[in-house]
């Protein structure tokens, strides 16, 4: 914009200076004109006033009357006779000089009665302003020839010349300061303009340019602010869908993949590094074959391109030593003309699902056995009375008792279940009192002491008391019972169980340790699986149902406590409960969840 202001105001100046140039040269003219002609007209007074007062003169000294006049009127004066002869002359000795008569000035007077001429003078060797005027003496016609020099008007001239060139020049830089003035009024709003429509080139969509003025360039103004408005609120939305679909894409919980028309990997989300454990961003502008290695995925991408129709197929997928199963979708993208511009894949991990499906099996097929074993030994029996055994009292009386028990622990199995349920259920609640901890263990070792006894094992424990939580006092005492009746289970005869009770921060632990058969670090990850036993034989045997851990877990989560198990093989296991003693956020959102 400068370029433009700096062209306008030289082209401004340039015009203004040709302009004052010529109206100069022409004032110059017409003043020098001027001045040269009344410069003649005055020679002409002078000369006619001298001629007359030569034609007066009485006697012909017309040295001395050159002379007279010359010093009168500051003039050179020459005096001609008939001839054309000097007869006098107030520059030179009137006999040096020739005649005259051939002379311009003296031959345009003696035709028209008055001649001038500028010419160059051989006698002063300058050049002379020449006029003359005939006069008659003694019937003879003489002639009156006035001279200045030419450098008067030169001086003249000069100072006209010095005079309009000075006027011109203040006129000039006044005029120069109002052009730069007006033209940075004038160009000012287009500067700004350029400026505005430069940085909406460059992106900057929240530049404005200002100005009020009401004509073309007003208008270009309030255009190019609109344009500027319109641009930044479609660019902000454009933004901030961008924003939401990269949230979208980079925070969803699945592999997102577009491959071009080209086969080239043109965007894939964050969650596809998890799920090919690489950095996928190096894949992008590569072939899919070059950069995928699974098989199934290639099959599956090249089908799609093939038929231009939507698939979808379950793959599994080495992950650390762990086979991580995901279903991928994939579907082109088709545009206008239906023609195929790429394919999108989309692939979610199910390997939870597929864990789940897993459990749900294992959980139906235990369900199934665990009801089976005590209803098939409850039938066989009853055949057996059934064809003829009941006659025999003793028989009949041990088959009785037989069925009593299968049937006493098909109720706990039934119960169990049950429980496990509830507690499952979103609607399952506390009933919240503050308890004595202590006194609550005391009471559960007191029922499970009897079965400790019989089994011929130690049953000790290590109680602080004073110990109090919130909590459901009949909840953890369920834990409690269930912990210490698992622990007999699997401790041998001879061994021994100890319950331990103690405070650290504001925590209450629980601790209960055997010397029993433990647990292998295999085993460890599935002990509170329904139905998953450590020996199936012993556990069995003792009438367990294969839910009580967890039962245990559940309702430690739901008081918003922690498990830990450290257990060696053959050398014993130790369950250790850490419940917080006050009421937290976490347990209530966990028991409102």
């Amino acid at each position: 914009m400068k370029r433009f202001r700096t062209r306008l105001i030289v082209a401004l100046m340039a015009i203004i200076l040709i302009v004052l140039t010529v109206v100069g040269l022409v004032i110059g003219q017409i003043v020098r004109s001027l001045y040269v002609e009344e410069l003649e007209n005055s020679l002409e007074r002078e000369a006619n006033l001298s001629a007359s007062i030569a034609e007066e003169r009485e006697e012909g000294n017309w040295e001395a009357l050159a002379q007279n006049i010359s010093s009168q009127l500051d003039v050179r004066v020459t005096i001609l006779n008939e001839t054309g002869e000097v007869i006098g002359e107030t520059e030179a000795e009137s006999e040096e000089l020739d005649n005259h008569f051939g002379r311009p000035e003296i031959e345009e007077a003696r035709e028209s009665g008055k001649g001038s001429n500028i010419r160059y003078s051989n006698t002063l060797e300058a050049e002379l302003l020449y006029y003359a005027v005939p006069f008659s003496y003694e019937n003879y016609t003489y002639y009156m020839r006035l001279a200045i020099p030419v450098e008067r008007i030169n001086a003249i001239n000069w100072l006209i010349w010095g005079t309009l060139i000075g006027c011109f020049g203040v006129a000039l830089l006044i005029i120069l300061y109002i052009t730069t003035k007006v033209t940075n009024q004038l160009t000012k709003p287009i500067t700004q303009a350029t400026k505005t429509a430069n940085e909406l080139a460059k992106g900057n969509f929240s530049a404005r340019a200002y100005g009020s003025a009401q004509d073309e360039v007003g208008q270009l103004t309030r255009s190019i602010n609109v344009l500027a408005f319109n641009l930044e609120s479609v660019t902000k939305e454009n933004q901030e869908q961008q924003e939401r679909l990269e949230t979208l894409i980079n925070t969803m919980e699945s592999g997102l993949v577009f491959i071009n028309s080209r086969g080239e990997i043109t965007l894939m989300n964050a969650y596809c590094s998890r799920v090919f454990e690489e950095d996928t961003s190096e894949w992008l502008n590569l072939l899919y074959y070059e950069a995928m290695d699974e098989k199934e995925i290639i099959k599956l991408i090249q089908k799609i391109f093939l038929t231009e129709s939507r698939t979808s197929a379950t793959v599994q997928m080495l992950h650390e030593l762990e086979v991580r199963f995901f279903h991928v979708y994939g579907a082109p993208v088709l545009g206008e003309n239906e023609e195929l511009r790429g394919i999108v894949l989309v692939l979610h991990d199910i390997t939870e699902l597929k864990k789940l499906e897993e459990v749900r099996k294992d959980f139906v097929a235990n369900v199934s056995h665990e009801l089976k074993t005590p209803v098939t030994s409850v039938k066989g029996f009853t055949e057996t009375l059934l064809d003829g055994a009941m006659h025999d009292e003793a028989l009949s009386r041990q088959f009785l008792e037989i069925m009593w028990k299968e049937s006493d622990r098909l109720q706990d199995l039934i119960s169990d279940l049950l429980e496990l349920s509830r507690i499952e259920q979103d609607y399952f609640e506390l009933n919240r009192t503050r308890f004595d901890m202590s006194s609550t263990i005391t009471e559960a070792l007191r029922l499970l002491e009897s079965k400790a006894i019989d089994k011929h094992l130690l049953l000790t424990s290590r109680i602080d008391t004073g110990i109090y939580m919130d909590g459901d006092e009949a909840r953890i005492k369920q834990i409690i019972i269930n912990l210490i009746n698992n622990a007999i289970i699997y401790t041998k005869e001879g061994g021994e169980v100890q319950v331990r009770l103690f405070e650290e921060a504001e925590e209450a632990v629980l601790e209960v340790e055997d010397n029993g058969i433990g647990i292998s670090p295999e085993q460890l990850p599935r002990i509170f699986e329904r139905f998953y036993r450590v020996d199936k034989a012993r556990s069995r045997g003792s009438g367990g149902t294969g839910l009580g851990l967890a039962i245990v877990k559940h309702l430690t989560d739901a008081h918003g406590g922690r498990i830990e198990v450290h257990s060696r093989k053959n050398e014993g296991t130790t369950f250790t409960l850490r419940f917080p003693k006050s009421r937290n956020m976490e347990e209530e959102e966990f028991t409102n969840s």
